[in-house]
């Protein structure tokens, strides 16, 4: 069992020391690297007609431009009827394919911050990244909580199905997800084989169990006094059953057959507490699981890549990339 006091007192400090020697070994993000850049010209829908359980009569999608005038861009979809895969290819492709999953609270999807930006850094680091928008549990679709899982299986499956076409090698998919995007990551690699959907076509006879897994920041127990309200409650509603949030809280849901996963946090993190990948990280660890994780002494919630910049926490893609590669997950 971890001593969470102790552990949290020593990640601090090597994750500081870590993030230090990082910045000094590499430009941070956004110094040699654009986060901006044109939208991918490639999407693909999900599902070959209306997604399970839909559609839902008066739902109409948006996309809510949060950007302040002169600005990095900052979108964020909102009640997504037709969930998609944006594909970002690489110019020199080393066989690696990532679902991306963005966060926000399960009310939106955080598209720039979290999803277009990093997938252009990992796309030039040879690897073909899929961003997901997903939809979202509280719209009103007949799945509910499983809505987003049921997105997460189809996004990972149809990579698998058509891996050969992107130069993507089956056995080197994972999955990188932020906040509740790491809480819907993390469910994926704990429920990839449990039947949310029925089957719609080829790409459903293939596995969704993700290669490896990245948490950044993740949203992981719905249970108080550890759970992100917001990501809650839009999940699973006000008060729900004690069984549900057991069932919806990802760390129950560990077993042997998880995949490796690489997991990250800012120590000052307000949003979303540290103890959530620590929950993770236990029940990974009970299982016998291939895990790494990096505490970081400052960097807050919702860091991505342009957040990160001049802090210890912009080592955070180069340390993902070196445990990836170190492992197998990526060519080295």
């Amino acid at each position: 069992m971890i001593n969470r006091r102790r552990w949290l007192g020593m990640t601090a400090l090597a994750a500081t020391l870590i993030g230090t020697k990082g910045r000094d070994a590499q430009a941070e993000p956004g110094a040699d690297f654009p986060l901006t850049g044109p939208d991918p010209a490639e999407i693909l829908p999900l599902w070959p007609t209306s997604p399970p359980g839909g559609p839902v009569p008066g739902l109409v999608e948006q996309v809510e431009d949060r950007a302040k005038p002169g600005s990095l861009k900052d979108r964020a979809a909102l009640h997504i009827t037709q969930p998609t895969l944006s594909v970002f290819r690489p110019a020199k492709p080393n066989g690696s394919a990532l679902l991306l999953i963005p966060g926000g609270g399960y009310a939106r999807v955080v598209m720039d911050k979290e999803g277009f930006e990093t997938a252009r850094l990992l796309a030039a680091e040879g690897m073909t990244v899929f961003v997901l928008l997903y939809r979202l549990p509280a719209d009103g679709w007949a799945g509910g909580p499983d809505t987003p899982l049921q997105d997460a299986q189809r996004a990972l499956r149809l990579i698998r199905h058509q891996a050969p076409a992107y130069g993507v090698a089956p056995g080197r998919i994972g999955v990188m997800g932020f906040s509740a995007g790491g809480h819907l990551s993390a469910s994926l690699a704990t429920r990839y084989a449990e039947n949310v959907y029925d089957p719609v076509d080829a790409a459903d006879a293939v596995s969704a169990r993700p290669d490896h897994a990245c948490l950044v920041y993740p949203v992981i127990t719905l249970a108080p006094p550890s759970a992100h309200t917001g990501s809650a409650h839009n999940m699973l509603g006000h008060n729900p059953a004690p069984d549900r949030v057991a069932r919806y809280s990802p760390q129950n849901g560990v077993t042997t057959q998880t995949p490796p996963s690489f997991l990250l946090h800012a120590l000052d993190d307000k949003g979303v507490s540290p103890e959530n990948p620590l929950l993770m990280l236990a029940a990974l660890q009970r299982a016998g699981v291939l895990a790494e994780a990096h505490f970081f002494q400052e960097g807050g919630h919702g860091f991505g890549l342009r957040g990160a910049v001049g802090k210890p926490v912009a080592a955070w893609p180069s340390l993902y990339l070196a445990w990836a590669r170190r492992n197998g997950f990526i060519p080295a």
